[in-house]
Parts: structure tokens; C-alpha cells; sequence
């Protein structure tokens, strides 16, 4: 490619230029000789719609929900986020999540099938492009890992020509359709720190006379209630599904209990009506948006090119007449009306120099459906001539020259009602104002001049970095709205204040700080995170027309939007009630004033009611015109987020409340603990190693059974558990009954943790005399005793028939004593007898 030579203008000192250059538009003349614009089908009949419903902003025709925060399904458009429609990464976004958007549609998961299906279509599948991509350090680790196989290629650098290729400045070795940033390393953001210093104009355009403007999205309306926003969208996986009817058809949809039924047959139509209500609440909105706008004087702003989700689709894809004729003309009625300029911005992927016969074929398709959307306004003349769509140049795919034909020849295929809308603009990744301007003179086509992007990519051999040398160039980017009759329009937005390189630079800044050097009554497009609040700033700032119509909004409040008030009811007194019930025939309400002082009943206070506010006046910011929120405080346009903090027990200063289910736990848990103090203190306090006292093991007295009556009585000293304390009397009631039950008994002790007893042979010789035992429980072993009977198989304390006792060595109750006789089982004596 020959380089071209300095031009004379550019060649110009630059004293006083400012003044010598900016001088004011002439008025515009009108034009008739405007081509026919692109064809659109009516063929194609809307299903007739039931009666609106009474909040239009926020529900379709067919009673599903537009509003993204109660229906899943609806989407916000990710080219309105962002501050510019080739803007890349999150950071180009308006912070919906931290203005207070619910979790559920700011949730991160992986994307469905559907996305992968959304991701190939006609506008998004240029990933393929002939240029190779920047390896990720993934596929950077994969290459050194396979290098390491071969023993001749292990000390070969292949990591570093990976890295170094898409961080060179040339921008035919940056691939503007790839996905993933390349990293910045220590030697370019050393580099780009050192770069010489912009060049700035300290020319300011004041008195402004020009129109401030922003684009797709208005934050303060996109979180009202309902929400009022442009760019509702949809997956494809949600037309699909739509296609089916609801499973109960009879009833309104539900985002669970009443969702389409994909047993019954699928309508095309059907899904296809869905996709189009969302587009015609887009566009209702939009009608909002601008009076909104003209209310703060704001008569400039840039519609979504997502207002009709995939209507340029290859697959999905649509015309929108006749169907949002009506809506799109009222739009245009009220932008007329209040003088207001409208335009729009294609995306990225809309690329006429692509070498691939599918991208310019999607172009083509996606041209046409923003003609489409521009003519169905039906704006004044000059209005619809300033309604113009920017365009990018797009890749250089290697060769600058081969593009640049390419262009040419795909220009050339354009329907002429395009071609009266389309304009270039230089971009931040490829083409300079250097290089597209002489093509835009070449072809008839308006210059918009982007600041910001000439900041990042200028020719360094003809203008330094800055505002000052790029006002030299305004006489011959002026001219090429003039051949056509169109107001001049340019872009500006600032980088953020950390970014130094290229690449960082390319990132908006939430707001902008000053104006730039542009004619007085330019139409300036502010593009920058904050959408509006942007521009409110500079009206603020620079006291331009309308900063006097705006204050800052209640933190967490929003007073101009119709929100019952919840006030709890005046509980009637019970002698009230039971009055009404006894005097059936008597009216409360006609009660006298008598019976109120004596306190029969009291007269039910009627609730406060708000207000109700107009819908015009819905979201309109008030009387007072609270519509603006510092910078940073997005989250100032939700209400405050309430957090249920759980109550600590130790800070009320009361007893902690316990579950039925925790008494019982921790219950069982104390008699564990004083169980097992009880068997420390009585532990070999008898000094034989059996862990036992003397007094703790019960034996009966021998009697003519001798053997017999000795050995009956080990058994059942070894049977016999170690009494529990009395604070868990009820567990050991419960292991106590259990213990004539056989294998139950075990299972009773094992869970009350009731140890039992053990003792020696040399104990078996010992007498009843030697426990103590209850006074009453003494009487009664004396009473056996002189009848003559056998005490072999006597059960002391109950131990035997399951009737509890205290423990031993401790003077029981008078109930207790009662229940814990001695009892003589005979029939097991017998037995024993016999053997």
C-alpha cells in the first residue's frame, strides 16, 4: 500500500485553528432525491391479540411477562450493556448485578445447548476466520507439553512466539473476532507508559448549542417498577419451546406450574408471535424513553439494535411490517414531535470487507433490518435523514488493500435505501481516521469521528495522540455530511484512569470529564457506562442547557412509581368479637358511640392510601426531578437490600430456646455426664480392683440351698446394672423395665450407658446385712428371713421387676420405698431346687 503525504490542512500551524475551523453549520438543505428503501414483507398476517393488558410496559399481548424480573425467560441484550456496541469484556457494562438486579438472571452457569445453537448464528459465527487466533495459556501449556515429547524441540522458545503476536501495535496482527484478550506483559505496559504525551485543544465548545446523547439503555428506567428498557431479548431455545401451547391453556403462564407443553404439536407461529411481543414491548418503551428524555433535555439517543430479538436471523429471522408498523410509527410520531434524534449502531460482526461469503450475506441481512426499523418510524425529512446507521470497517484479514476492495464491491450490492443510511467510523483495533476518510470521500459516505478510538489508532506520521491535531482534519469530515445533507454527528468517551496500554485504553470509563473540541452544535454521542448519567454529568459540570432540571435521587427510594403501602391491620379486642357472635343481628359498623367508650368494640380505622400516580408520570422522577445518582452508586436505584441477621442467645441475656428434640439430646447427654461422675466417685473405693465398692454389689443372705443359692446369687449380682442418678430417673426407669426382657434389657443398657455390676468370688459369702438399704426394705428382708424361706433369688430394689429405685447407699423416698419391695420369684427357686 502506498503511503499517502501530509495534507496542506494537516501541514496548517496551529495558531488559532480552532477558531478558523469550527465555524457553524449552514442550514441544511432538503433532499427528494432519496432511493426507494428496503423491501419488506407484509405477507405474513399477526394472530389477532386479546385486549392489552393494563400495564403495557410490562406484559405482552398474549399475557406472558416482558418483565425480566419475574419471567427467566426475557433477557437483558448484552450490545445495550455495554458502552459501545464493539466494546469488549465486563467491564463495558453497566453494573446491573450491583444496581440490585436479582441473583436469579445475574446467575453464573454454564450456558445451555440453546446458546451453543444462539452462538452459531448468522450474526456471531465469524470464529473461524483465516487468520490464526492468540493462543490462551491453555493451549500455550498443551504446545509445550507436546515440545517435550520430542527430544530435539525442547530447548526450541515455542511459548514465546504465541505471546508475542497479538501484543504487537500493528493492527493486521490483532484479530478484532477473537474472543479472548491477549495479557499485557511487563514490557509492553513499560513501553506504553512511556509513550510521548497526548496533544489536547483547550478549545471548548461553549456555548453549547448541540444535542448530548446516549446509547440503548436509560438506568434510571430500567429500574423502575415496572422496568422500561429497549432491548428485551430471548434464546432461541425459548422460541423453540414456545412453540408448544401451555399445558393449561385455560389459565395464565407460570414460570413453573403452568410452562408450554412439549408433548402437544408445536406452531412455528406460535413461537413466532412470542419473539415479535417482545419486540413490540421494546419498542412501547422506547416512546417512554423519550419523554423521558426530552423531560431532562436530552434529544438525542441511539436505539438498540437488539429492540427485535434475531429478526436478522438466517433461521429465526423476520420482517417487522406489518406487525410493528403501529408501534414503530407512534415512536417516531413523539420523536418528531419533540425533535429528537434517533440512530443505531450494527454490531461488530456486521463486516462488509469479510473475505467469507456468510459474513457478508449476514450483513447484508442485518443492513436490511435496520433500514427496516429506521423507515417504519416515519420520521419528519430531515429527521429521517439524520436517523443513520455506524458501521465499522471491521478486520483487516491480513491484507488492508484486499479489504478496502472488498468493501468497495459489496457497497456497491448495497440497496440504495442503506446506502442513504450508512456511515463509517474509525475503530480502537484496525482502521484510523487516516485511512477510512479518503474511501468515505471516495463513495459518498458520512465520516463519524470517534476521539477516543483516535486516541488508541492514528497515523503517528501525520498527527500526534490528543484532541489538538485531529481538528486540522474537521473541514474535510464536516464535508462529508454535507454532500449528503445530514447533520454531523461524533462519538466521545475516556478511557479509564488505569489503563495504560492499547488495550486497557480501548475500556470506557463509567463517565466522561469534559467536552471535546467539536463544533458548538454538533450532535455528540456520549459513550460511556453510565449511559445518561454520563451526560448529566457534563451538564452539571459544563452548566449546560438542562442541568437545572435534575437532582440526586433518595438513596434506595423511588417515590414515582405506584407501590401499595403495607400497613398492618387494628386488632378488633375479643369482647368485640364475642359480642358480634352473641348479637347476630346487630351491625358492628353501626355501633354506637356509647358502646365504643364502654369498650364493646372499636370502630376499624381505615388504611392509608397512596396516591396513585399517572403512567405518564411513572419513573419520571417526581416533582423534584430525583433522577441522577453519583458516580459508583448504582446500587443507590434498588432498594436497600435487607439482611436477616440471626439472634445470638448471650446478647437477649435469656436462657437459649431449645427444640423438643434438643431437650432430649442434651438431656441424654447430662446423665452421661453425671453417670459417669457417679462411677468416678464410687471407683475401687474398697481397694480390691474391681472399680466397685463393697456396698455397691448385692448379695443375699445363703440359705439351705448352699452352692446353689451362692452361685444363684453371683448371676445375678452380675446381672445387675449400675444405678443412674436421679437426674435422669426416667432413663433408668426405661433400662430397669427392660432388664427381664432377655436380649431388650442389653439394648436398654448399651443406650442409657448403664454399666453393670461385677464382684468376686470372695464376695459371694457376704450377707444382705452388709448393703444398705431403705429402713422399710430392711424390715422386709427381716420378715423373709424369719419365715424361713430361701433369699437365693430375692430382687433387691426393684432390679428384677422392673420397678425403678434409688440408687444404693442413698435413703429413697416414701414412694419410692413403696415401689422397690423385695420380690420372691418361686417359681424360679423351684428350679433351682430341682437341679
Amino acid at each position: 500500500m502506498v503511503k499517502r503525504k501530509a495534507s496542506a490542512i494537516a501541514a496548517m500551524p496551529t495558531t488559532g485553528v480552532e477558531a478558523a475551523v469550527l465555524p457553524p453549520i449552514p442550514p441544511l438543505k432538503k433532499r427528494n432525491t432519496r432511493g426507494p428503501a428496503s423491501e419488506v414483507n407484509g405477507t405474513a398476517a399477526a394472530a389477532p391479540p386479546p385486549p392489552p393488558p393494563k400495564r403495557q410496559a410490562s406484559s405482552m399481548k398474549n399475557g406472558i411477562s416482558t418483565n425480566p424480573n419475574t419471567n427467566k425467560d426475557v433477557l437483558d441484550g448484552p450490545e445495550a450493556l455495554r458502552a459501545s456496541p464493539d466494546a469488549e469484556g465486563k467491564d463495558e457494562r453497566f453494573a446491573v448485578e450491583s444496581a440490585g438486579r436479582p441473583k436469579r438472571q445475574i446467575k453464573k452457569e454454564a450456558p445451555p445447548p440453546a446458546m451453543k445453537e444462539e452462538s452459531e448464528s448468522s450474526l456471531s459465527d465469524l470464529s473461524e476466520v483465516e487468520e490464526p487466533k492468540p493462543k490462551s495459556k491453555a493451549s500455550v501449556g498443551m504446545t509445550a507439553r507436546k515440545t517435550l515429547s520430542t527430544p530435539a524441540k525442547v530447548t526450541e522458545p515455542t511459548v514465546a512466539p504465541a505471546k508475542a503476536a497479538p501484543k504487537k501495535k500493528d493492527p493486521e496482527n490483532f484479530d478484532p473476532e477473537a474472543d479472548e484478550d491477549p495479557e499485557e506483559d511487563e514490557a509492553e505496559i513499560l513501553a506504553a507508559s512511556q509513550r510521548p504525551p497526548p496533544v489536547n485543544s483547550d478549545y471548548l465548545p461553549l456555548p453549547w448549542k448541540g444535542r448530548l446523547g446516549y446509547a440503548c439503555l436509560n438506568t434510571y428506567l430500567r429500574f423502575s417498577n415496572p422496568p422500561v428498557f429497549a432491548s428485551r431479548t430471548c434464546r432461541i431455545a425459548s422460541i423453540l419451546e414456545n412453540r408448544h401451547p401451555l399445558k393449561f391453556p385455560d389459565e395464565p403462564p407460570h414460570a413453573t406450574k403452568n410452562r408450554p407443553d412439549k408433548e402437544q404439536p408445536a406452531d412455528i407461529r406460535r413461537g413466532q408471535i412470542y419473539v415479535e411481543n417482545l419486540g413490540v414491548a421494546n419498542a412501547r418503551d422506547v416512546i417512554k424513553m423519550l419523554r423521558w428524555n426530552d423531560r431532562y433535555g436530552i434529544k438525542f439517543m441511539r436505539l438498540s439494535s437488539e429492540m427485535f430479538p434475531f429478526a436478522s436471523h438466517e433461521e429465526y429471522g423476520y420482517k417487522l411490517a406489518p406487525f410493528a408498523s403501529d408501534v414503530l410509527g407512534e415512536v417516531g410520531k413523539v420523536a418528531g414531535e419533540l425533535g429528537h434524534r434517533l440512530t443505531t449502531h450494527p454490531g461488530q460482526f456486521t463486516q462488509l470487507g469479510s473475505p467469507r461469503k456468510s459474513v457478508i450475506e449476514n450483513a447484508f441481512r442485518d443492513l436490511d433490518y435496520h433500514t427496516e426499523m429506521l423507515s417504519l418510524l416515519k420520521l419528519p425529512p430531515q429527521q429521517n435523514r439524520d436517523a443513520v446507521m455506524i458501521l465499522h470497517l471491521g478486520g483487516v484479514f491480513g491484507d488492508k488493500v484486499a479489504t478496502l476492495d472488498r468493501f468497495r464491491e459489496n457497497y456497491a450490492k448495497l440497496p440504495q435505501g442503506v446506502k442513504d443510511r450508512l456511515v463509517l467510523e474509525n475503530d480502537d483495533v484496525s482502521w484510523s481516521v487516516h485511512e477510512l476518510l479518503p474511501i468515505c470521500e471516495e463513495l459518498n459516505i458520512p465520516f463519524v469521528l470517534d476521539f477516543h478510538h483516535n486516541n488508541i489508532i492514528f497515523d503517528e506520521t501525520q498527527i500526534r495522540e490528543g484532541t489538538k491535531d485531529i481538528v486540522d482534519l474537521y473541514p474535510r469530515i464536516l464535508a462529508t455530511w454535507k454532500r449528503k445533507n445530514i447533520t454531523p454527528k461524533m462519538h466521545y468517551s475516556e478511557p479509564t484512569p488505569a489503563a495504560i496500554t492499547g488495550h486497557q485504553r480501548r475500556k470506557h470509563s463509567p463517565r466522561v470529564a469534559t467536552l471535546p473540541p467539536c463544533p458548538q452544535d454538533m450532535d455528540l454521542m456520549i459513550e460511556a457506562k453510565d449511559k445518561e448519567q454520563a451526560v448529566f454529568e457534563l451538564m452539571r459540570t459544563f452548566k449546560l442547557p438542562g442541568h437545572d432540571t435534575f437532582s440526586s435521587i433518595v438513596p434506595h427510594i423511588r417515590r414515582d412509581d405506584n407501590k401499595p403501602i403495607r400497613t398492618p391491620k387494628k386488632k378488633t379486642p375479643r369482647k368485640a368479637k364475642k359480642t358480634v357472635k352473641k348479637e347476630l343481628d346487630e351491625d358492628v359498623n353501626g355501633l354506637t358511640d356509647e358502646s365504643v367508650a364502654a369498650g364493646i368494640a372499636e370502630p376499624e380505622e381505615e388504611e392509608p392510601m397512596q396516591a396513585v400516580i399517572p403512567e405518564e408520570e411513572v419513573g419520571m422522577g417526581g416533582p423534584e426531578g430525583r433522577v441522577y445518582w453519583p458516580p459508583g452508586m448504582e446500587d443507590w436505584l434498588r432498594p436497600i437490600k435487607r439482611v436477616i441477621k440471626k439472634k445470638d442467645p448471650a446478647e437477649e441475656g435469656g436462657a437459649k430456646k431449645l427444640t423438643p428434640a434438643q431437650k432430649k439430646k442434651e438431656a441424654a447427654e447430662q446423665a452421661k455426664k453425671e453417670a459417669a461422675a457417679l462411677e468416678t466417685e464410687v471407683k475401687d473405693e474398697d481397694g480390691d480392683g474391681d472399680g466397685l465398692t463393697d456396698a455397691s454389689v448385692v448379695t443375699p443372705t445363703p440359705a439351705k440351698g448352699g452352692k446353689k443359692s451362692a452361685a444363684a446369687s453371683t448371676a445375678a449380682a452380675k446381672a445387675k446394672p449400675t444405678p443412674t442418678p436421679k437426674a435422669n430417673g426416667s432413663a433408668a426407669k426405661k433400662a430397669t423395665n427392660g432388664a427381664t426382657s432377655g436380649g431388650r434389657a442389653k439394648k436398654a443398657v448399651k443406650k442409657e450407658e448403664l454399666t453393670p455390676s461385677a464382684s468376686d468370688e470372695s464376695d459371694e459369702e457376704d450377707s444382705v446385712s452388709d448393703i444398705t438399704l431403705p429402713t422399710d426394705t430392711e424390715e422386709e428382708i427381716e420378715r423373709i428371713k424369719a419365715s424361713g424361706k430361701g433369699t437365693g433369688n430375692m430382687k433387691v430394689n426393684g432390679l428384677g421387676n422392673g420397678v425403678g429405685a434409688p440408687a444404693l447407699g442413698r435413703r429413697a423416698s416414701g414412694r419410692a420405698a413403696a415401689k422397690g419391695r423385695v420380690v420372691y420369684n418361686e417359681g424360679h427357686d423351684e428350679d433351682m431346687d430341682e437341679d
